[in-house]
């Protein structure tokens, strides 16, 4: 298995890679509070995502609501097809800024 990792690779952009699944999801839960000390407005890069679960769909919507607790904005970029296809059938690609992807 192919953990989930997230890295900063500027100040207010990250790339999320791996896989997310019940198994990786939780530690990546925590790390989201990183995203936020830098900037007001974040990218999130999924590119690097492989394999996903809904626990990654609820991954994403967590960084969404901590986004909001923190006053931030919040982007993802190069989501992989499967968690945007799950994001629609849920109903949370609107929440996640996904209905034009």
């Amino acid at each position: 298995m192919n953990a989930g990792q997230l890295q900063r690779r500027a100040p207010a952009e990250f790339s999320l890679s791996g896989e997310l699944s019940f198994a990786t999801v939780p530690e990546l839960v925590q790390a989201g509070e990183q995203l936020f000390e830098a900037a007001d407005e974040v990218s999130v890069d999924l590119a690097g995502v492989g394999r996903s679960d809904s626990a990654g769909l609820a991954l994403l919507v967590s960084w969404i609501r901590l986004a909001r607790q923190h006053g931030k904005q919040l982007n993802f970029h190069s989501i992989p097809e499967q968690l945007l296809g799950m994001a629609r059938v849920s109903g949370v690609a609107q929440l996640l800024s996904l209905e034009h992807a």
